[in-house]
């Protein structure tokens, strides 16, 4: 087995300079994933005619799709449709097309929260003096917000990985250098191997500060 050990571990300091584009495109891409598919869920939970439809199409259709048709769509297709998103940045695109794939899957996560939430608890809030928005507010969200977070952040661990595909649109990120150093050095098992560490690690990570949040969130409910 011809394996560079020398080779993997001088791959890191490079790719680890990549981290912060990495991070910036998952983190701003889950923001505005979080907020469009709350709306979405709230849409699709009430079943209003026409927005309903027009938010399960949403949702289909970005759940039906691969996400690199979708990054191409956003930033080779849209320019043609609309010559002002010529000046459209490869970051932009990229962080808009991850962000729309993962607000319809985030979608589907928000609304099984909410309907986890017993209906009986905004009928009791309505009976003691709530009106429907403090209730949302005050009792049903917090419990659909615990409901949602183990999915949710199994959602953002995918989306870390999933910001790899953004190097098809000229992203200099981290599998975009990583690629670069193989294509170099000719150490293309080296090199990938050193790419899936620093994606683990990013994840175990991740996954650690989500098993604090859980703890301290479901902390007042614990015996």
């Amino acid at each position: 087995m011809n394996f560079d050990l020398q080779a993997m571990l001088s791959a890191f300091p490079i790719l680890i300079k990549y981290i912060p584009i990495t991070i910036l495109m998952a983190v701003v891409s889950m923001i505005f994933a979080i907020v469009i598919g709350y709306v979405i869920a709230i849409l699709t939970k009430n079943k209003t005619p026409v927005i309903y439809q027009l938010a399960s199409l949403y949702s289909s259709f970005f759940r039906g799709t691969p996400t690199l048709v979708q990054l191409f769509l956003i930033y080779y297709g849209l320019p043609q449709l609309f010559p002002s998103f010529s000046a459209l940045d490869s970051l932009t695109a990229a962080i808009i097309g991850l962000s729309l794939k993962n607000s319809a899957y985030l979608a589907e996560i928000f609304r099984a929260a909410l309907a986890s939430v017993e209906k009986g608890q905004m009928e009791a809030c309505l009976s003691v003096g709530m009106t429907r928005a403090q209730a949302f507010r005050r009792i049903i969200l917090p419990q659909a917000t615990r409901n949602a977070i183990p999915a949710t952040g199994n959602q953002f661990i995918a989306l870390v990985k999933e910001t790899s595909l953004a190097f098809t649109l000229g992203v200099a990120e981290l599998f975009a250098e990583g690629k670069m150093i193989a294509t170099a050095s000719l150490k293309f098992f080296e090199t990938y191997s050193a790419i899936a560490i620093v994606y683990w690690v990013l994840t175990i990570i991740y996954s650690l500060l989500q098993e604090l949040l859980e703890r301290k969130i479901n902390k007042p409910y614990t015996s």
